[in-house]
């Protein structure tokens, strides 16, 4: 006689435990409540175990910000499939507030622990994604200045709306604060379709920057093999130059 019976779930591993017990501290009672000490005893583990696997407590902090922007990277890169680039940026700053609001301990382990030099690995690839996209808006013809420099300010302005709302008390916080900002970025950064070609990609030939980047986002895809090494760096630098220079005429 046999008996069937469903397959054991695997738990999580030692790593994954303290991870998680580290997470759940932080959500508690904020990134102060971290200690290798109660991470090592709410996880049941002797606290040497934290070093050995992450090496020191920061290593342990990388892993527990992985862990709270796993999701929202996630629901993000659904976010490339869109027609409209530009609308698609809308769409990630409405993503990047909401979450930052809603996982403020999170947020702020990323963005609000500053250390010279030091980012994040999960907010590398925050940028990461969000250079992608803007390069999307660069390919449409659209983008008003380069791909780096528009990365730049639109990460800065959408941190510094999110830890400035954070900081603010529950009854004082206006959530139309982050519209206005968003708008007001995507205004400098993007040129509308009236401006800057329709939704198919056609570039406006008015426009030094957009032609620029559109130029460079081109060259970016097809890998052509027409320029050398040495060349295609220049080429990029030129076309930058070319994309901030025509912005800062504006």
């Amino acid at each position: 006689m046999t008996t069937d019976t469903a397959p054991e779930q695997p738990g999580p591993t030692l790593r994954q435990k303290i991870v998680l017990a580290a997470a759940g501290l932080m959500e508690e009672s904020g990134l102060e409540a971290v200690s290798t000490r109660a991470v090592a005893a709410r996880a049941g583990v002797p606290t040497p175990s934290i070093f050995r696997i992450f090496g020191d407590k920061d290593g342990l902090l990388e892993e527990v910000a992985e862990h709270g922007f796993r999701r929202y990277l996630a629901v993000k890169a659904e976010l490339f499939g869109g027609d409209d680039p530009v609308q698609a940026l809308r769409d990630a700053w409405d993503l990047h507030i909401r979450f930052g609001l809603e996982h403020p301990a999170y947020y702020s382990l990323v963005y609000g622990q500053v250390r010279p030099g030091h980012v994040p690995q999960a907010g590398r690839r925050a940028a990461d994604d969000l250079r992608r996209m803007i390069t999307r808006v660069a390919a449409a013809g659209r983008l008003r200045m380069s791909v780096e420099r528009a990365t730049e300010v639109m990460h800065s302005v959408g941190v510094g709306t999110i830890l400035t709302l954070i900081s603010l008390p529950d009854e004082v916080r206006d959530l139309k604060t982050a519209d206005t900002a968003r708008e007001m970025v995507i205004n400098t950064l993007a040129l509308s379709p009236a401006d800057g070609g329709d939704d198919g990609g056609a570039v406006p030939a008015h426009t030094t920057a957009s032609s620029a980047m559109a130029l460079l986002a081109a060259l970016d895809q097809d890998g052509t093999a027409t320029l050398s090494r040495a060349e295609r760096p220049l080429l990029r630098e030129w076309l930058n130059r070319l994309a901030d220079a025509a912005d800062e005429g504006d």
